[in-house]
């Protein structure tokens, strides 16, 4: 750990001017005194670190100090970049946090300009606190392979208690989710982190089972044919982005404004179709086309009733 720190502390140095030991002792969890003493493992083993007392005093290495910086190559540094500070978004991470700081550390100044080219941001709107909160839990959860507790809503509300073997976060389309086993329904399950509550880590430890996260486990169950339906669609072509942007462009015929796909059938679905209001009609299969319609009534409905 200390090597760590230490290795961290040196491309910190060379990054910036000057830096203070209390932001050091802050990052990395540690007394103003161990810093110091850092120091002189430093300077030591041949570092010229230099330490200045007063109010504009800091820590910096001597002028012209430099390292290799052909460790990476410029795309590889670029990549590695935009992967982390993507991650940042969503959790807190101070390990990924310093491999940064020596990312630009490494990169000349062309470099460090493509690094802001493209920005992943993996937030979702407005504040994301909770959100941040569960994505760092659970994933020092399965770092460390801690079973986590945790309530979860269904689609209709109902709410169950569950003790869940974290193995993998993951975002598919716009949503993120939990793979884990569950220890209730003795089987993998997707849950999705918007419906998640009270999520605490337990103390108990589990044996990570085997999964081939190339092959996408998730989606296995997902796209089986029992739980896909073939929909046919037609849509107003004043929407035309807008269904491109929702359903994919290879899924369009753009002359009779039709769309055809295949796509896992469940509440949100419905909800989802529901979302384009007029714009779009359901031609096929008619069993969708009836469960839109009579959810379209049961809303007129509802805003017909004056007590409501």
């Amino acid at each position: 750990m200390k090597l760590e720190r230490l290795l961290t502390m040196t491309m910190i140095l060379i990054n910036r001017k000057k830096v203070k030991a209390q932001e050091l002792a802050e990052l990395f969890n540690v007394s103003v005194r161990t810093i110091y003493r850092d120091i002189e493992t430093l300077s030591c083993a041949g570092i010229p670190v230099i330490s200045q007392q007063g109010v504009n005093g800091g820590i910096h290495l001597m002028e012209g100090y430099r390292v290799d910086k052909q460790v990476l190559t410029k795309d590889e540094l670029i990549s590695l970049s935009t992967a982390i500070k993507s991650a940042l978004t969503t959790y807190e991470d101070s390990h990924a946090e310093a491999v940064l700081e020596k990312l630009t550390c490494i990169a000349d100044d062309q470099v460090k300009q493509s690094m802001d080219h493209l920005f992943v941001d993996f937030s979702p709107w407005g504040p994301n606190v909770l959100f941040k909160e569960h994505m760092t839990t659970l994933k020092n959860a399965i770092e460390s392979m801690h079973c986590v507790s945790l309530y979860y809503s269904t689609t209709h509300g109902e709410q169950t208690s569950r003790i869940v073997e974290p193995h993998t976060i993951v975002q598919k389309g716009k949503t993120w989710y939990l793979y884990a086993y569950c220890t209730l329904r003795k089987d993998f399950r997707l849950f999705k982190l918007a419906r998640i509550k009270n999520l605490l880590q337990e103390e108990t430890i589990f044996e990570r089972k085997e999964v081939n996260l190339s092959e996408l486990p998730w989606g296995k169950k997902w796209h089986q044919p029992q739980n896909v339906v073939n929909l046919v669609i037609f849509f107003d072509k004043a929407i035309t982005t807008l269904v491109e942007e929702s359903f994919g462009a290879e899924y369009i015929d753009h002359e009779q404004s039709i769309i055809n796909i295949a796509i896992p059938e469940d509440e949100w679905l419905y909800g989802f179709l529901l979302s384009f209001g007029h714009r779009i009609k359901i031609i096929e299969p008619l069993y969708i086309r009836d469960i839109i319609q009579k959810r379209a009534q049961e809303i007129v409905l509802l805003y017909k009733n004056q007590d409501n």
